[in-house]
C-alpha cells in the first residue's frame, strides 16, 4: 500500500483545493499598486448569510460572501474572519423569555461555528484555502481557535474564520472580532454593514443624517452610535486599532478599504 509523503516537519500535508481556472498562484501584481493593510480582520454579521425574512443560511448568499473575500483575497491580503449568529439565534430572545444568560449565549456560539462552516465551503468551492478555528471545541468539524495556528494559516495565504466568540458568555462577537483581530495582528478591523459609513443619525429614517468620514472611539462611544458594543469600542482604543465601516454590498468598497482609499467611516484613537 503506497504511503502518503510526508512533509518537511513528518506531518502528512494538508489538503488544498483544487485552484479554478484563473486563480492567481502567487496573490497581487508585482509592480502594481499595493495593498495598505496586509493583515485585516472582517466583522461580518449573521444576516449577510441569511435569506429572505432575515433567517437560515442561503448557499447563494454564501456564495456573494466569498466572492466579496476573495477580490480582497486576491490582492494578497490576509484576511481573518469572525461572523455572528443573528440569522440563527439571537440570545436576547431567549433571555427575555426567561432563559439563563450564559445558556443563551452558549447557544449562539454554536450557531457561529454552522455559519463558519456555510462560509468555509463557500469560499473553498471559488478556490480559496480556509480554516475554520472555534472557541468552543468541536474537533470533528473545525480546529480549536489557537492564535499561532491561525496566523500560520494567514501566512500561508488561507482565510482564517474564527467562530465560537470569545468562548465566554456576556461578549458579543462584535468584542470576539477586536479580540481576535488583536491576538493575530490585524492592522484594521472591518466592519461590514449595509451603509456606507457611520451616520449621527439613522440615514432610513433622517434624509438630512450626515455622515462621518472619521471619528474616534470616544465621539462613538459617548454618541452611542451603536456600530459595535462599547467593549469592542474600548478594546480597540486601548489597542490602538482603528475601524473601518463599510457598505459589504457596495461594488469595490473592501477593496478601497484595504487600499487605503477613502471610503466609509474611519474610527480611530
Amino acid at each position: 500500500m503506497n504511503k502518503m509523503p510526508l512533509s518537511s516537519d513528518g506531518n502528512i500535508p494538508e489538503h488544498e483545493p483544487p485552484q479554478p481556472e484563473g486563480h492567481p498562484l502567487h496573490r497581487g501584481e508585482p509592480g502594481g499598486p499595493q495593498p495598505r493593510f496586509h493583515r485585516v480582520m472582517l466583522k461580518l454579521s449573521g444576516e449577510a448569510l441569511s435569506g429572505k425574512g432575515g433567517y437560515g443560511i442561503d448557499p447563494d448568499q454564501a456564495a456573494f460572501l466569498a466572492r466579496r473575500i476573495r477580490a480582497v483575497y486576491d490582492l494578497g491580503v490576509q484576511i481573518g474572519v469572525v461572523i455572528g449568529a443573528g440569522n440563527l439565534w439571537r440570545g436576547k430572545v431567549g433571555v427575555d423569555r426567561g432563559m439563563d444568560q450564559s445558556t443563551a449565549d452558549h447557544m449562539g456560539m454554536i450557531a457561529t461555528v454552522m455559519n463558519a462552516l456555510a462560509l468555509r465551503d463557500a469560499l473553498e468551492r471559488i478556490g480559496v484555502a480556509t480554516r475554520v478555528q472555534t472557541a468552543i471545541e468541536m474537533n470533528k468539524v473545525a480546529e480549536p481557535y489557537i492564535r499561532l495556528r491561525a496566523i500560520r494559516h494567514l501566512e500561508k495565504d488561507r482565510v482564517v474564520i474564527i467562530a465560537g466568540g470569545t468562548g465566554n458568555p456576556y461578549f458579543t462577537t462584535d468584542t470576539a472580532a477586536a479580540l481576535r483581530a488583536m491576538e493575530i495582528d490585524s492592522e484594521l478591523l472591518i466592519k461590514a454593514t449595509k451603509v456606507d459609513g457611520v451616520y449621527d443619525s439613522d440615514p432610513a429614517k433622517n434624509p438630512n443624517a450626515r455622515r462621518y468620514e472619521t471619528i474616534t472611539f470616544r465621539e462613538a462611544i459617548e454618541k452611542q452610535l451603536g456600530v459595535m458594543d462599547t467593549t469592542a469600542f474600548t478594546l480597540c482604543m486601548d489597542n490602538n486599532l482603528p475601524i473601518l465601516v463599510v457598505d459589504f454590498w457596495a461594488e469595490g468598497a473592501l477593496e478601497a478599504a484595504v487600499m487605503g482609499q477613502p471610503v466609509g467611516t474611519l474610527v480611530t484613537r
